[in-house]
């Protein structure tokens, strides 16, 4: 069974993100990037899989810019076999990366789908879901836990009260939550094995997919930052100043 595992370049989560000085964005010169937090859990849990025979292939994708290349390069020291990158400078909203992960689903028949549940610099928590409407698959997002048998997935998610177990018929789509796994750490020989494994680059157009942006982006601000606390001698000072000053009573 063939696992497809979608991986994401952002900005590293230990950077402060900065927001450029025109308002268009956030400033992601000379700043260090890697892989989407979620996707590495993802990628190790594909790997787990494989590890366990339950798996015979794991490929990695990603859908960006050239330099997207190095986050293929550190999925495949993590355990994948090979790699595709769909290559593209346009700026890619989640509806446009699932319909192109849906051309690569049709292309290579995965037994299963897995993703980060969210980007960490989008926040948009999509694309899974409307990969699995595109595709027509079963899904189960959030998850925690995951067991594949008998051509089903028992996947274990996160939900507010709690955790619910769902059982799904493969193929189908699985987005994963923090607590599914810790990611391995890559050693230097993986790094050396991965830059000799395979990696195809694709375009949008090979795929028949338009990924013209639909939602345009207006202004980009930083929130207001928060002003220091002060302490109060008594009650009636506090009952003055949140009606009078903060007017929250």
């Amino acid at each position: 069974m063939k696992v497809l595992v979608a991986v994401k370049r952002v900005v590293d989560y230990n950077v402060k993100v900065r927001v450029k000085s025109d308002g268009t964005g956030v400033d992601i010169a000379n700043v260090k990037m890697s892989m989407n937090p979620f996707d590495e859990i993802a990628i190790e849990e594909a790997v787990r899989l494989k590890e366990k025979g339950v798996v015979t292939e794991v490929i990695a994708v990603s859908c960006g810019v050239t330099q997207c290349q190095e986050t293929l390069r550190t999925a495949m020291a993590i355990g994948a076999d090979r790699a595709i990158l769909i290559e593209t400078a346009v700026e890619l909203q989640p509806l446009a990366v699932a319909k192109l992960l849906k051309a690569l689903v049709d292309k290579e028949q995965p037994g299963l789908i897995i993703l980060g549940k969210q980007a960490i610099d989008d926040d948009c928590n999509q694309t899974g879901q409307m990969l699995a409407a595109l595709a027509d698959l079963p899904q189960a997002t959030f998850a925690s836990k995951i067991e594949v048998a008998d051509g089903k997935a028992s996947v274990t998610r996160e939900v507010d009260g709690g955790s619910e177990t769902l059982s799904v018929s493969l193929p189908a789509v699985i987005t994963a939550d923090l607590r599914l796994n810790e990611p391995r750490y890559v050693t230097l020989p993986n790094i050396m094995k991965a830059k000799k494994k395979p990696l195809e680059i694709f375009k949008p157009e090979d795929l028949g997919v338009d990924v013209s942006p639909r939602i345009k982006t207006l202004k980009v601000s930083e929130p207001p930052k928060r002003s220091a606390g002060i302490k109060v001698p008594d009650v009636a000072t506090l009952v003055a100043k949140l009606k009078n000053e903060a007017k929250v009573i």
